[in-house]
């Protein structure tokens, strides 16, 4: 009769814990990376321009260790705050396009196409163009929108619980349908609201106002770390209802939890610099792949979109003949990963 013992302290470690230590390792040393990778983003966004600067300008200026009014100034009041909306609106996307991507179980899964962003932006041009709202307002007003359509579209899509498909399926034609609602409502609208309407929904970095980036920095500080906790029930939840039930996880009030955290940052992102194309969408399995399996990779995810925003304002104001709105590089970017990914996923059969 074999007799089965527990380790003993000092004894080498099963091959079960080197695996646990070895993903960690990795997971730790790639989100160091990218994170890092963030911050070099962050500073160079600061150098570029009309004026350039260096490094430590730069520094010294963020951290209050400079005395050159100059500086501070271009540092400060210019760049500053389009750095910053650029980074937390990265990182409010890309947790959320994965949250989404996991919570369905879906690599189409983004709120770029399950209608989150589109009613977002009907709301917000709504507030542009037929009620003259101010900036602050059109925020709130796209925050409401988002919050609103996620609402319908849950409870279009419970039937006894929600499978990704059916939310995914709804969410795609109330999508089509405020897109429409949109173009409705900009076709009725003077040249020159329609034009700050098409530029609102370009999304841009460079448009949040000091009160829109408060409340996003708030939002990402609160809700980023709240998402983390929640990585574990997220995880468990892929496994399938009736699993994690069985592992005791509140299966609804667990999915509900993780998609309103997700819908709040979409929606503030999209507030603070309107709708920014596909980053929600890249941004997770950029994570992903670089974890190979070692994470969720929520955190990672957020600094990966951060890096592409941060990327793409810096190619939008800088690298083209003309500065453009950052919303036209991240499409530009995204579009060519989507249809690779419609292939991909087509070819394994993981459409539906």
């Amino acid at each position: 009769m074999t007799i089965l013992t527990l380790g003993q302290p000092g004894d080498p470690p099963t091959l079960a814990v080197r695996g646990r230590r070895a993903r960690l390792r990795r997971s730790v040393v790639v989100t160091s990376i990218v994170g890092l990778l963030a911050t070099v983003l962050f500073v160079v966004t600061m150098m570029v321009g009309e004026s350039r600067l260096g490094p430590w300008e730069v520094v010294a200026s963020v951290l209050g260790l400079s005395d050159n009014p100059g500086t501070d100034f271009i540092v400060r009041t210019l760049r500053l705050p389009t750095a910053t909306t650029s980074l937390f609106v990265g990182v409010a996307l890309g947790v959320a396009g994965l949250s989404f991507q996991r919570l369905l179980n879906n690599p189409l899964a983004s709120p770029d196409f399950v209608g989150i962003s589109s009613g977002a932006s009907l709301f917000a041009v709504t507030a542009i163009i037929l009620l003259g709202f101010s900036s602050f307002q059109i925020s709130v007003a796209a925050l409401a929108g988002a919050i609103m359509t996620a609402a319908g579209i849950y409870l279009l899509a419970w039937r006894g619980g929600i499978t990704g498909y059916r939310f995914i399926l709804i969410g795609i034609g109330i999508s089509e349908l405020l897109r429409a609602l949109v173009g409705w409502v900009i076709a009725r609208a003077e040249l020159y609201d329609a034009r700050e309407a098409m530029v609102w929904l370009t999304g841009s970095s460079g448009r949040a106002g000091t009160t829109e980036l408060r409340v996003l920095i708030v939002a990402v500080l609160v809700l980023v770390p709240i998402a983390l906790v929640l990585s574990r029930p997220l995880g468990v939840l892929e496994l399938g209802d009736d699993a994690a039930r069985g592992l005791g996880v509140g299966v609804e009030a667990a999915r509900l939890t993780v998609l309103a955290i997700a819908v709040v940052l979409v929606a503030m992102a999209t507030a603070a610099a309107g709708p920014m194309a596909f980053v929600a969408l890249i941004a997770g399995p950029i994570a992903v792949r670089l974890l190979r399996g070692s994470g969720l990779g929520l955190l990672t995810a957020g600094l990966v979109g951060a890096c592409i925003v941060l990327v793409a304002d810096l190619v939008a104001r800088h690298g083209l003949p003309a500065s453009l709105p950052t919303g036209v590089v991240t499409g530009a970017i995204g579009a060519p990963y989507l249809i690779w990914l419609l292939v991909h996923v087509n070819r394994e059969g993981r459409g539906g």
